[in-house]
Formats: C-alpha cells, structure tokens, sequence
C-alpha cells in the first residue's frame, strides 16, 4: 500500500510539473512580446548605406577615367590585357594571347612616350613632377619590354621566329644586354639559331612557355 501511494504521488507530482511547465512557457513568451498599443515598438531601423555605392564628389578618383581598368590608356588597362593574354597562353591559344600583347605593348608604349615627353616638359621647372613623370615612363617602359618579350615567346610557340627575332632585338636595345630580361631575349636568339656566340655564362634554355 505504501508503494502503490509513493507511486501516486510521484504520478501526480509529475503531472503537476507538467501542467505548471505548460502555463509557464506562454507566460514568458508573453512577457517577451510588448503588447499591441503599448508604444514601445521600435521603429524599424534604415539599412546602412552600402559604401561602395555611395559617389563622393570630392573623391579624385570618380573623376578620373584614365585610372579605369577598362581605359584604353592606362597602366591599370594594360595590366588587364596582360591577365588575359596569360589566360590565353594557359589555354594553348596563341592567337589569341598574341592579339592582347599587341594591345598591351601598345598602350605601354604609348604611356611610356608621353610620361618621358612631360618629364622633359618639366624638367629644370618643377624637380617633384619631373621625377615622377620619369619614374613612370621607366616602369611603364618596363612593362613594355615585358610584353614584348611574351609577345616573342609567342611566336616562337607559333612556329613563326621570323616574328620572334624583331622583338626580341628591341627588348635588348631597350632594356640593355646585361639586363635579365636583355640576357633572356639573347638567349632566345641563340636558341632561335639567329646568333652563334651563346652569352657569357648563360646556360642553354629549354622550348619557352610563354
């Protein structure tokens, strides 16, 4: 008999919990939920303002087309035209790679010439301009050669060295033969059978991968 009641009250002490687990539970939802009318809503707040959609006028940059990657001169549009002719080149199509290096050289030649003639134009009148403008047609020139040495490297992939060797020549003229591009481009000209003298302490190449 004792069993049989500790059984009961243990049943009925659990039903009890129950029944005060179930009025509980909406009593705290409720008390998490403001009433309706009561005024204490929060007003939705606005969404941040995405900063990159926002133009400030006093930003340089917004007016400054030539900085685009898509400009047809700029450094930056160059160096786009570059990233695709390596594509190029990672995909086999030389065609392709070659007509992007065309472009890219061009604009990297143009860039050049016309920070070298502003240079000049500043030269003995303003030292800060001057050296910047031939800082930057020595690094666009650079870029130049770079270009021009794929371009050849392209070719040579092409079967057609008669285009190879003009190339490779204005990029020892222009860089100088002790450069490391200027060594590269000799190199390619004793592989290519142009020349007969290897250079001073360079190894023989392997094919090019351009």
């Amino acid at each position: 008999m004792l069993k049989s009641l500790a059984h009961g009250l243990s049943l009925n002490t659990l039903i009890a919990l129950c029944f005060v687990g179930s009025i509980a539970q909406p009593m705290i939802l409720q008390a998490q939920t403001p009433p309706k009318g009561s005024g204490t809503t929060q007003p939705a707040q606005p969404a941040p303002a995405d900063p990159e959609q926002i133009d400030d006028p006093s930003d340089p940059n917004n007016l400054r087309p030539l900085t685009q990657a898509d400009s047809l001169l700029s450094l930056q549009g160059g160096e786009k035209l570059m990233g695709e002719a390596t594509e190029a080149i990672n995909k086999e199509n030389y065609g392709l790679a070659a007509t992007k290096l065309q472009q890219a050289r061009k604009i990297f030649n143009q860039l050049s010439n016309f920070h070298l003639q502003l240079a000049n134009s500043f030269s003995g009148i303003d030292t800060k301009i001057y050296d910047t403008q031939r800082t930057n047609a020595l690094k666009t020139g650079q870029m130049r050669d770079s270009a021009t040495y794929q371009l050849a490297l392209v070719h040579r992939a092409q079967n057609q060295p008669e285009l190879a060797v003009p190339l490779l020549i204005q990029v020892i003229r222009s860089q100088n033969p002790t450069t490391d591009l200027g060594k590269k481009s000799y190199q390619q000209l004793y592989e290519l059978g142009f020349v007969d003298v290897p250079l001073s302490g360079s190894s023989t190449a392997t094919t090019p991968s351009p």
